[in-house]
């Protein structure tokens, strides 16, 4: 039986969905335009959907999850003409779409949309792998088929350099287990942040799930000013660190958790820079 709380969460949202509908129809009308779009990209089940709906709950924002056939189709973004015909008849003053399976195409993305920002959520690799492995199963036949041709999985290996791949065929054997295959997975989606030089782009912003969801209120406070929308506590106060840790750590091979672990120091090392010039 879900608590009372949940539901009381589930009535607010609506509430805010409807006043929500007022206030973009009244920009509509008026002829008022976004000032800028945001782009939410990272990993599959990495916090992407929670920064969404934190964006949804914003009276700023004109928000797309993956799952909206408006703008996506079988949860690939539509073309990029269909998205400016979103944001033209947008009625938010911001306009945020996930931009999820299309994460190897983020800085062209940002060129496209200008003014543009986006942002990389990063979660724990342990916790991405036992995630990934309850909602999409199949990882050890998948791994096998990238590892020999990057495109045989559609989406899954576009933007994929050589160097990746070359890690991907090292670590590939025949008797992968599904943890070490998915956390492949987590490695080889993250390190495209760095392939793109994201980095050093100052319109993106990387954002820790574990830092969002054990404090929160700082947290997206920081996220909405760097996209430049207001941010109030009630936006944030149903949000939950349960999900750290929820599982036992998952049965990755010794090389690639210590493949991820240097992935994950480099993420580290940068969101500590950010902090420190912010």
């Amino acid at each position: 039986m879900e608590s009372l709380s949940y539901y009381h969460e589930k009535i607010d949202r609506l509430g805010i969905l409807a006043r929500k509908s007022l206030l973009s129809t009244a920009r509509r009308v008026r002829g008022l335009k976004p000032r800028g779009q945001v782009l939410v990209a990272g990993m599959q089940r990495s916090g992407t959907n929670l920064v969404m709906d934190l964006f949804e709950r914003s009276m700023q924002t004109d928000t797309y999850h993956e799952r909206d056939p408006r703008a996506f189709d079988d949860y690939h973004m539509r073309d990029r003409q269909h998205i400016h015909g979103l944001i033209e008849r947008s009625g938010g003053e911001v306009f945020v779409i996930k931009a999820l399976l299309e994460s190897q195409h983020l800085r062209s993305l940002l060129d496209e949309f200008a003014p543009a920002k986006a942002l990389w959520v990063v979660r724990d690799y342990r916790d991405t792998v036992n995630s990934l492995m309850i909602s999409f199963p199949g990882f050890a036949e998948r791994i096998q088929l990238i590892a020999k041709d990057r495109h045989a999985c559609g989406w899954r290996g576009e933007g994929m350099s050589d160097e990746t791949h070359a890690l991907i065929r090292k670590y590939t054997h025949p008797d992968i287990n599904e943890a070490t295959a998915a956390a492949l997975k987590w490695y080889y989606r993250n390190i495209l942040f760095f392939e793109q030089a994201l980095d050093t782009d100052p319109r993106l912003r990387l954002v820790s799930y574990e830092t969002l969801v054990t404090q929160p209120g700082e947290e997206i406070e920081r996220v909405f000013q760097f996209v430049g929308i207001r941010y109030s506590q009630g936006i944030s106060r149903w949000v939950s660190p349960r999900s750290i840790r929820k599982r036992p750590p998952p049965e990755i091979e010794p090389d690639v958790a210590a493949l991820c672990e240097g992935l994950a120091e480099r993420f580290h090392q940068r969101m500590k820079e950010t902090v420190s010039t912010s």
